[in-house]
């Protein structure tokens, strides 16, 4: 049984035992009416307590059981609930630590709530495209108030149980408690258990002076700022409902909103999402009690853009770096770029000054191998070529103490070539950030053959340490994420062969909901970065058709934002992008050459091509087992490169349209008199799945 019954006196406590957070799965439910029933049924017994043991209250429903039948097997949530509702005798929510989701719905349910401070409060089934589903919206209101709980409700954002309390005219909490959490409450208990008549939540009354106003802005408000997503909104009306329905109706209201939102595609691929963040910290021949090495000291070699976000993101983390490079002045750049980037944070808001000189004072500079030899770690960020990164790692294999482990921060290169110019291969990985390093979430962790397991546990452990999404690849050209891109881009060319231009394609696949257009992103990475690829495949892949549109674009020296030219204008000091007549007549030209007439392209045709692009490599990755699961793919794509969330990334989405018509799709893509065939060629895997009616996920 997931939920212990003992007595204090004449008081029952019931402790929700549920590890890691006390999902209120099954098991838990039944524990707890089970033990409601008991002490009803006890005359000595005259007051319950319910709390959680561990490190929660409850963290909400039981993600175990998402999706079976236990999820809603009786006695569901609802109906543990309503027991709660029903009790003759008073119950005491003793809440600590985590108190969210329907863990929060089930504490509403209790008669009283003391609670300890620091305890975080939250309904976040927002996060997931659903409303809460057992109450939350009707009982949140009138116990905060109308507009906290929206807030909350809508922004699915912990609160502290202390900022709660201090809310004017709260009924959310009856104490907050210093010290012995459950001998408090159990205290409280009996102090309360003769008070009659039992005080519940549902009678209270949800008001707001001007509710019809209120829910107008705040509708207009939730629609302009999630247009994506019909959760917000939602929750907005549920809320509503709590103010001028009767309780009973507004629950039924709330109900229906969860189960309608259920089966949306938006909260399908957010519940996707939520599930493969964790699946993607999990290896299957990498046990999670893999001893794991000591990292509390970093090198890093390069102090560019990279090298420069890399090493922030373990200052932000306390860890010492020392940051080595070959000149002063590039040392003194780097550095002056990241105190930048502090100063920024702290003009904003997000950073004390005090902070930024305790992070500024964790990082050294050198000119010497000799000052990094005692690192635990060193990431290596230099430029993308495999000489230069021989030379750095032979250097760091001859001066790095042993058990150190050398990290490379490749974005295609051979890993296993770059481990075999060490003697010590099992120490090598590599660690795959995404520019700006200091933001974006995603750290690419590519195991080479002879990588250690407990060097890549290591890496995943410290992944979560410096608050990065860690997805495993194995070792081949590009890895997961960049060998994807580099099949979208090529499209993208072919676009604009035969007949669209780059605004129109960015706008295309923008409206589909990607953070930024290919050429834009082009343009922000550096258009430079992808011709010296591009010179590569040239010689190692002399059949890979690309479109030569980019090398032109390079070859008129505009290498994107940098240069303050690339497939669009910039203005000096700004970012906005202006499309340009001169490269939309360059690429008019060079179709001429081509003897293409241009073609009107449909955003849908755009977005097809892009999007199965993607897919298409993805399924060949999933297949060579460089990806362990699809949804690592699609975490990839949702944490570095924009793909919209609310599609779930290119592996869920391509679940979503069918397999079948994504291969469809490109059989008719095939057709197109200016197509190569063969990148049209459905991947054997993905072609198997679509044949067997099956999906990636």
């Amino acid at each position: 049984m997931s939920a212990r019954y003992e007595l204090h006196g004449s008081v029952a406590v019931i402790t929700l035992d549920n590890p890691p957070v006390n999902g209120l799965g099954y098991e838990t439910r039944k524990g707890i009416t089970e033990g409601l029933a008991r002490a009803e049924d006890d005359a000595q017994v005259k007051a319950i307590v319910i709390t959680g043991a561990g490190k929660a209250f409850s963290g909400g429903a039981d993600i175990r059981e998402f999706g079976s039948p236990k999820a809603t097997q009786e006695p569901n949530l609802m109906s543990v609930i309503r027991t709660l509702d029903n009790c003759t005798k008073p119950v005491v929510a003793a809440i600590h630590s985590v108190c969210m989701g329907g863990g929060l719905e089930l504490a509403l349910g209790c008669h009283y709530r003391v609670a300890a401070p620091g305890t975080q409060v939250a309904l976040p089934e927002v996060k997931l495209g659903l409303v809460p589903g057992a109450g939350g919206t009707q009982r949140l209101p009138r116990v905060i108030g109308v507009e906290n709980a929206l807030n909350m409700i809508v922004s699915g954002e912990p609160v502290k149980s202390e900022v709660l309390a201090a809310i004017p005219g709260q009924k959310l909490f009856d104490k907050i408690v210093e010290g012995d959490l459950l001998a408090a409450a159990v205290a409280f208990a009996g102090e309360v258990a003769e008070r009659r008549p039992l005080p519940r939540v549902r009678d209270l009354k949800a008001e707001h002076r001007e509710a019809d106003g209120y829910f107008q802005f705040a509708r207009n408000t939730v629609k302009a700022m999630a247009r994506n997503f019909p959760a917000p909104a939602k929750c907005v009306d549920c809320v509503e409902a709590s103010v001028k329905r009767r309780f009973d109706e507004g629950l039924a209201f709330e109900r229906e909103q969860f189960i309608s939102l259920m089966m949306t595609p938006e909260s399908k691929a957010l519940r996707h999402a939520f599930f493969a963040e964790r699946a993607a910290s999990k290896i299957p021949d990498v046990p999670e009690d893999t001893p794991t090495r000591e990292i509390r000291k970093v090198a890093v070699i390069g102090a560019g853009t990279m090298g420069g976000g890399i090493s922030m993101n373990f200052l932000n983390a306390g860890i010492p770096v020392t940051i080595l490079e070959m000149k002063q002045e590039a040392l003194d750049r780097g550095v002056a770029v990241m105190r930048g980037n502090y100063e920024g944070q702290v003009k904003k808001g997000k950073l004390t000054a005090e902070k930024l000189e305790q992070r500024m004072g964790l990082l050294k500079t050198t000119l010497s191998y000799d000052d990094i030899r005692d690192a635990d770690l060193v990431i290596e960020a230099v430029f993308e070529d495999i000489g230069v990164k021989e030379q750095v790692f032979k250097k760091l294999d001859e001066v790095m103490k042993p058990g150190a482990i050398l990290a490379s921060n490749t974005s295609t290169l051979d890993l296993n070539k770059i481990a075999s110019f060490t003697k010590r291969p099992q120490d090598v990985i590599g660690m795959h950030f995404f520019s700006p390093a200091n933001v974006m979430k995603l750290l690419e962790v590519v195991r080479g053959e002879k990588t250690g397991k407990d060097v890549l546990a290591t890496v995943m452990k410290l992944a979560k340490v410096i608050k990065k999404t860690a997805v495993v690849s194995g070792v081949c050209d590009g890895f997961i994420g960049n060998r994807m891109i580099e099949q979208y881009s090529r499209q993208a060319g072919f676009l604009l062969e035969e007949g669209c231009t780059p605004e129109q394609v960015d706008r295309a696949i923008e409206k589909f909901g990607f953070a930024m257009g290919p050429f834009r992103m082009g343009d922000l990475a550096g258009n430079d970065i992808g011709w010296y690829i591009r010179k590569r495949r040239y010689v190692e892949k002399p059949d890979m058709r690309y479109s030569k549109t980019a090398d032109i674009l390079c070859e008129m020296g505009r290498y994107g934002q940098k240069t303050g030219a690339g497939w669009y204008d910039y203005k000096p000091g700004k970012r906005d992008a202006i499309p340009s007549p001169v490269v939309n007549e360059m690429i008019e030209k060079h179709r001429k050459e081509l003897g293409i007439t241009p073609r009107k392209i449909s955003d849908e045709e755009i977005v097809g091509r892009l999007v199965y692009a993607l897919v298409n490599e993805g399924a060949k990755i999933l297949e060579e087992g460089i990806a362990l699961r699809a949804s690592d793919i699609d975490m990839v794509y949702l944490t570095g490169y924009g793909f919209p969330l609310f599609r779930g990334g290119p592996m869920c989405y391509a679940d979503t349209v069918g397999l079948f018509n994504v291969v469809q799709d490109m059989r008719r893509f095939a057709r197109n008199p200016h197509a190569d065939p063969s990148f049209w060629t459905p991947a054997p895997l993905l072609k198997r799945l679509a044949d067997e009616g099956k999906t990636f996920n």
